[in-house]
């Protein structure tokens, strides 16, 4: 592929800035991370969100280490043989959610091909810790593909996450040269069958990074491809290479085409779409509530594999309290 080296220069095209902190919720939430001996997927990749989004109290969680077992050509997490998932990760994430007082949480993780569940079950024990700890909050999961193991899926879906996030990451085209290991088609298998597994009561969502090559046909392919596999949130943002040793940048897209592409992406279908020039898959997370029915649809799974399936209907509370209790 024949490039432009004046991509590659120190400096960036006008609309691609990066505040610097300086909230003292920045400095708050680094130095919880750190006394609670957490991962954030904010500082391993290189976000260029961090500052923000830590500067209102908010922060990605990666959970099963920071040592990747695959090589991404875009990303900034390192690649080495993992260490021994940490049995109190899932309880030290749940304490991080309550001291910050999260509505909204993303957890994500590294690819454990090292493990025969991927770390699924990680997972849904960190989902599940989460929950009863912060009750009422909304658990988004951002997840590797478990080399298309159901069973593994299944542990996750079981956990009942509100919102399950797995990227595509790029188009058809693209995704032998950027993604290691992982397959296109695979992928979007994996967002319709995690859909499936919970009888369509989880909002799936995934992203595509833009400026590696891609033709603007491929990305309309990809957001139908998406639409086809139940997807109903996408977010678009501009690939920004982390080192020299990673893929080039190939085009910096203007962020009229940014806003050109989430019209288009609204129009197709997507409930809910975040594209921009710096827009991540957990940029803004929070923005996106699931659907009504959605979240009702969970508290009352998780109400019934708990044994808690109980209305007031159900109560011993005299009759004549029953317009109160309908009022409540």
């Amino acid at each position: 592929m024949k490039m432009d080296p004046a991509l590659h220069r120190e400096k960036k095209p006008s609309w691609i800035k990066v505040r610097l902190p300086n909230n003292p919720v920045f400095w708050s939430t680094k130095s919880m991370v750190q006394d609670l001996k957490l991962v954030t997927v904010c500082e391993e990749a290189q976000c260029p969100n961090r500052w923000e989004c830590w500067g209102q109290g908010t922060a990605t969680f990666m959970i099963a280490g920071d040592k990747c077992t695959r090589a991404c050509g875009f990303c900034a997490v390192k690649t080495a043989r993992p260490d021994a998932l940490e049995s109190d990760e899932p309880a030290r994430v749940a304490e991080a959610t309550r001291r910050m007082s999260l509505k909204h949480v993303v957890i994500t993780a590294v690819a454990r091909d090292d493990l025969k569940d991927g770390g699924a079950e990680h997972f849904q024990r960190t989902i599940e810790t989460v929950r009863e700890t912060n009750p009422g909050i909304v658990i988004e999961v951002l997840v590797p593909d478990f080399n298309d193991r159901d069973w593994a899926l299944q542990m996750v879906m079981d956990a009942r996450p509100h919102i399950f996030n797995h990227n595509l990451e790029t188009v058809e085209r693209l995704t032998p040269l950027v993604r290691s290991r992982a397959k296109y088609h695979r992928s979007l298998a994996v967002l319709k069958k995690a859909k499936a597994m919970v009888s369509g009561r989880v909002a799936t969502k995934s992203g595509i990074m833009l400026g590696l090559g891609e033709r603007r046909e491929e990305i309309l392919q990809a957001m139908d491809d998406l639409l086809a596999h139940d997807v109903t949130v996408l977010t678009l943002g501009q690939y920004l290479r982390p080192t020299p040793k990673h893929l080039p940048v190939v085009e910096y897209i203007e962020p009229a085409v940014f806003d050109e592409l989430k019209v288009i992406a609204l129009e197709k279908g997507f409930k809910h779409v975040a594209s921009g020039p710096l827009v991540r898959s957990s940029y803004h997370a929070a923005d996106f509530r699931p659907e009504l029915d959605i979240m009702d649809a969970v508290d009352s799974d998780v109400r019934a594999a708990k044994g808690l399936e109980l209305g007031p209907e159900h109560l011993a509370i005299p009759a004549a309290k029953s317009d109160l209790v309908k009022a409540i």
